[in-house]
């Protein structure tokens, strides 16, 4: 079924709570999955789309879902099935911000290899959405600590996986439980004949859906991706700018309002950058484009909706900045360098928890794309010192300087001063305010640093490396932040196995969190710009007093190695 495509969510009637959120987020317009998806499920009827891995179809379910809760009930009312432990876990943080201004919400995720305890404590306060593997629901079926009488829709996400991983006769399972009138929503890649047959049995009428992948990409652009770890993208971005011969650049975001962000910190840099976004005028956007034709502009900044129908021949690099939500869009994107036969690049920056989209362009591209190392400290010094002499060089060749011999001449018989004093000189100042060599303030910023941080993740299986001390962070209950937001960031930043993460204390407008006590002064350094839900961290030693006072309140999370936290931390005080 082809459903016309909306260009604002504003146009898909999902409840003002949730349009809000994605406002907040900054999405501009609904998907081709989310324009045709939603206004069915609005309508309660039962759906049965075709659509690859990253096509946005988290949202065009969880809106038009989460619109119709009945939040004075807190009994699970929404079931979803994903096939991994990653995609429940994606799925549900991702209803839980689109649901953020719904008063009460409360969502439960259910996967093996996660303390039943917790997941029991969970159905038990009430949940208005689960969100699990078929194993670990079935699991909570027989133990009878799930209940599914009152649910209205269940949602088979990426039902080809869960058929290729064995999961299907569970799914199976879990359909038959649950009422006879419920509304359901199958996504699936591709349509192999089991899943059919489960459309069959258990879909009534449903509306059938298609999103068609491009499968090709332009062949004169170079594909490679950088794994974001250490280094934050914005200093990864500002050392590709370094290194990479280029003409102009378009560099794409998600949002709007990272958009202008990006931009401007650009700019602070001292790149010549603009923006192209839903909120710019038509006059601006033309006038933006003219200036990146004309040489007078070198980046855009821009969010897919923008840059359509955008083909300037000067852009020679497309950096992903953020990963696109499908293959097509990246398709799109990268088909905006390598115009008319020139060669061009794309770079993509992924995340650790991305990499299965990475995978997915991978194979709807039939492309590999290869693996980059960001430039290093090293690098760049070398980079400049050659973009220097060149200067020179050309200088040289093409300036009449007969004047300034002369008066070099003049200066090095006044001052008795060797040629090479004052060449010195001169270098110095034509570039003290780029030095050739730049200082090593933040060696955390450094992609070396990677290997030093790993290094010490290591040794801390060695006693000497166990004892644990008391920091604190400046992000807490008044951000939204939980404490996984807080392991996951500081986990994924410095390499850090989340076992040696101890015991964490959320209070309303900070945290504490045990770490490792022979963090090096990088490292920590490093911690302190690390962002969790929009804040720095800011990490610092907790001071004796703050370690022997005695705060009041519950503590949010206990880590897994309360215990053993505890007593390392007393170690180190001996």
């Amino acid at each position: 079924m082809s459903q016309p495509t909306l260009s604002r969510f504003a146009d898909l009637a999902i409840a003002p709570p949730l349009l809000q959120a994605v406002e907040e987020v900054g999405y501009e317009s609904p998907s081709p999955i989310q324009a045709q998806s939603i206004p069915p499920l609005l309508a309660g009827r039962d759906l049965l789309g075709q659509a690859q891995t990253g096509t946005g179809k988290t949202a065009a379910f969880a809106l038009p879902l989460l619109s119709q809760l009945d939040l004075s009930q807190a009994h699970p009312q929404i079931l979803v099935l994903a096939p991994t432990r990653e995609l429940a876990i994606q799925v549900a943080e991702a209803m839980q911000t689109y649901a953020r201004h719904l008063p009460g919400f409360h969502i439960a995720t259910l996967y093996g290899g996660q303390n039943i305890s917790t997941q029991l404590r969970q159905l038990r306060r009430g949940v208005h959405v689960v969100v699990g593997t078929p194993g670990r629901l079935i699991d909570h079926l027989l133990r009878g600590t799930l209940k599914l009488e009152n649910l209205s829709t269940v949602v088979l996400d990426e039902a080809d996986e869960m058929l290729r991983m064995g999961f299907i006769e569970d799914v199976e399972k879990i359909l038959d439980e649950t009422p006879k009138g419920r509304q359901v929503a199958l996504f699936s890649a591709t349509m192999p004949s089991a899943i059919r047959r489960v459309a069959q049995r258990h879909l009534n009428d449903p509306v059938e859906i298609k999103i068609k992948s491009k499968t090709a990409t332009v062949s004169t652009v170079t594909q490679r991706y950088w794994q974001v770890r250490g280094l934050s993208k914005l200093d990864a971005l500002t050392r590709i700018l370094e290194v990479e011969d280029f003409e102009a650049m378009l560099v794409f975001v998600r949002t709007k309002v990272m958009a202008a962000e990006l931009a401007e910190k650009l700019e602070a840099r001292g790149y010549s950058s603009a923006v192209l976004s839903g909120d710019i005028s038509q006059p601006l956007r033309e006038k933006t484009i003219e200036r990146i034709k004309a040489g007078r502009l070198d980046i855009i900044v821009a969010t897919d909706v923008a840059a359509r129908g955008l083909d300037v021949e000067r852009i020679s690099h497309v950096i992903n900045y953020d990963i696109p939500y499908d293959t097509e869009t990246y398709v799109h994107r990268i088909g905006r360098t390598g115009r008319a036969g020139r060669q061009g690049d794309a770079i993509l920056f992924v995340s650790s928890r991305e990499k299965r989209m990475l995978r997915s362009i991978e194979q709807a591209t039939r492309q590999p794309i290869q693996p980059m190392q960001i430039p290093s400290h090293a690098d760049i010094a070398d980079r400049r010192i050659v973009q220097f002499k060149q200067v020179i060089t050309d200088t040289i060749e093409d300036q009449d300087l007969d004047f300034f011999e002369d008066l070099i001449s003049n200066y090095q018989q006044e001052q008795d001063l060797s040629l090479r004093e004052i060449a010195a000189s001169l270098a110095y100042l034509v570039q003290k305010d780029k030095p050739l060599v730049p200082p090593k303030e933040d060696l955390s910023s450094d992609p070396g640093h990677a290997v030093q941080t790993s290094n010490w993740a290591a040794d801390l299986g060695k006693p000497s490396h166990q004892q644990m001390q008391l920091f604190r962070i400046e992000v807490g209950r008044q951000h939204e932040v939980k404490p996984k937001n807080i392991v996951g960031a500081i986990a994924n930043e410095v390499n850090l196995a989340p076992r040696y993460i101890g015991q964490i204390k959320l209070f309303d407008t900070f945290s504490t969190v045990y770490l490792p006590e022979c963090m090096p002064k990088p490292v920590f350094q490093h911690l302190k710009q690390v962002r969790v839900r929009g804040q720095k961290l800011n990490i610092s030693l907790c001071t004796k007093e703050e370690r022997s006072r005695k705060h009041s309140g519950k503590s949010s999370h206990k880590g897994r190695h309360k215990k053993h936290s505890h007593r390392k931390a007393k170690a180190g005080k001996r």
